[in-house]
């Protein structure tokens, strides 16, 4: 224990190593759809299911392990959501590119998040994000979490009419997942340590009992991850197109990690009175090494995971939280049918009870100041309405610096907000 309390520091942060366990625990569980959902997608390019699914929890594990132990940071990491639907709908189907060669791609866009990282520059961009901003883009991001986790369990569905519209309330998985909501809201408030945990594998339980979940058992044997292992294909990387592919993913990969790391450093109180994030330099090392390796075991980007707000919430406070998290997506390599077991009204349900914590950083925008408060309100409402971290923080930038510049208040506006939105534009016109 005193290993890990020198490494942690949890005496220092006001924690325990059982409520960090804890919080990973939380964190795995509402983030554990990806070991299913990811290979699900990239299989489509004809790449193989199994080898996938174990090529998301190693890379998950060592990312996870990166960022808790070298960042000290309770932020969880494994392939992105929207990136993976990205090398798998736009780059495969939509430019001909092979799987092996959007591997190549992944691959590059991590040796340039690298360079990236271990510069000022990327540090110097997160922290050069205006207050508002932050707070806008921490918002968005709950709502964006609201509408997955909504969406996951079944309360808003697709409607050709009015493109959303609500689920049937009288369906078994519709009623748990607001049961399992309520529960973690009454738990929460009864100050229950481990509200999601309980909630999420109680109403299990209850979807098991009721034949609504089904159990698919404890443990399976280990697939091989051969078919993927090491088959990055360079040979188009001379390519205009190719260049393009990698430069998009640069670019979503940068987004969704600054938006994420910004808003759960706003969570977890990493985040100082100049609006400075601690440590930013460790965090966005390791968020760019995690994309190298998944790319090198045969996975779309590896990122930091929104996800994480659950352990926050459950009083995670180091780099512990990561490294359970990391653990337990390792042991799920033999464990995978039990992990396959968990609803996604239950996950769904925990999404939106996170979701409710993100946005509470709409309290801390500037409302007296409409040229900050509206550009910061945009990024919060694009975000979920285009299923797109990065589209909401990119339009926000660019309305911003416009505002400013038309507004008079060009002392508002720093080279790094002039860099971001020029790329966002960039980025946009491409």
């Amino acid at each position: 224990m005193e290993f890990i309390e020198s490494l942690f520091k949890l005496k220092d942060h006001k924690t325990s190593f059982k409520r960090e366990v804890l919080a990973g625990l939380a964190t795995f569980l509402t983030m554990a759809y990806i070991m299913v959902v990811n290979p699900a997608i990239l299989s489509e390019t004809g790449m193989d299911f199994d080898s996938v699914f174990v090529a998301t929890i190693l890379a998950s594990f060592v990312a996870c392990m990166l960022m808790g132990i070298l960042a000290n940071w309770p932020v969880a990491l494994a392939p992105g959501m929207g990136l993976n639907a990205f090398f798998t709908y736009a780059v495969v189907f939509g430019m001909g590119f092979t799987w092996q060669q959007a591997l190549a791609a992944v691959f590059c866009s991590g040796i340039l998040f690298l360079l990236i990282s271990i510069s000022p520059l990327r540090a110097y961009l997160i922290n050069a994000i205006p207050r508002s901003l932050k707070f806008g883009i921490g918002a968005g991001i709950g709502l964006f979490l609201a509408i997955i986790g909504l969406k996951n369990a079944g309360i808003v569905v697709d409607n050709p009419a009015t493109l959303v519209g609500l689920g049937d309330l009288k369906s078994a998985p519709v009623l748990l997942a607001l049961l399992t909501f309520t529960l973690m809201i009454a738990l929460d408030k009864l100050k229950i340590p481990g509200a999601i945990v309980i909630s999420i594998l109680s109403t299990t339980v209850l979807g098991f009992i009721f034949g609504v979940a089904q159990f698919q058992g404890f443990a399976s044997s280990i697939p091989s991850m051969s078919p993927t292992f090491m088959q990055l294909d360079f040979s188009s990387i001379g390519s205009s197109l190719f260049l393009i592919v990698i430069f998009t993913i640069l670019f979503v990969d940068f987004f969704d990690t600054a938006g994420t790391l910004t808003s759960v450093a706003n969570l977890s109180g990493k985040v100082d009175k100049d609006g400075n994030v601690e440590n930013i330099q460790k965090a966005v090392f390791s968020d760019s090494i995690a994309t190298i390796v998944g790319s090198i075991f045969g996975t779309s980007n590896t990122t930091s995971y929104i996800e994480s707000g659950a352990g926050i919430k459950e009083g995670g406070k180091t780099g512990l939280v990561a490294v359970s998290v990391g653990i337990f997506f390792l042991l799920c390599l033999f464990l995978a049918p039990l992990a396959k077991s968990i609803p996604a009204y239950a996950t769904g349900a925990a999404l939106v009870f996170i979701a409710t914590f993100f946005c509470k950083n709409l309290v801390n925008i500037d409302w007296d100041d409409i040229s900050e408060y509206s550009p910061a309100l945009l990024a919060a409402f694009i975000m979920p309405l285009t299923y797109s971290i990065s589209n909401g923080i990119a339009l926000a930038f660019i309305v911003y610096v416009v505002a400013k510049l038309i507004s008079g208040k060009m002392s508002d506006l720093n080279p790094a907000v002039l860099i971001i939105a020029g790329a966002s534009l960039l980025h946009f016109l491409l």
